[in-house]
C-alpha cells in the first residue's frame, strides 16, 4: 500500500516518470529473479550442513538429557 501511495505521488509530480517506472517494474523483477533463486538455493545448502554439523551435538544431548 506504501509504495502504492509513492507511485501515486511520482504520477503527480512527473507522471512520464511515474509510467516508466510501472512499465519497467515487471522486467527488473523478471531480470533479477535468477538471482533470488540462486539466493534461496544457498541459503538452504549452508542451512543443510549447519543441520549436519550439529546433529552429532544434538543426539549426544538427547541421549543424556533424562
Amino acid at each position: 500500500m506504501f509504495s502504492f501511495i509513492l507511485w501515486l505521488i511520482l504520477l503527480v509530480i512527473s507522471w512520464p516518470l511515474a509510467l516508466l517506472a510501472l512499465i519497467l517494474y515487471p522486467v527488473v523483477w523478471l531480470l533479477l529473479l535468477p538471482y533470488r533463486l540462486v539466493g534461496i538455493s544457498v541459503k538452504a545448502v549452508f542451512e543443510l550442513f549447519a543441520a549436519i554439523i550439529r546433529l552429532p551435538a544434538k543426539l549426544f544431548n538427547k541421549a543424556f538429557a533424562s
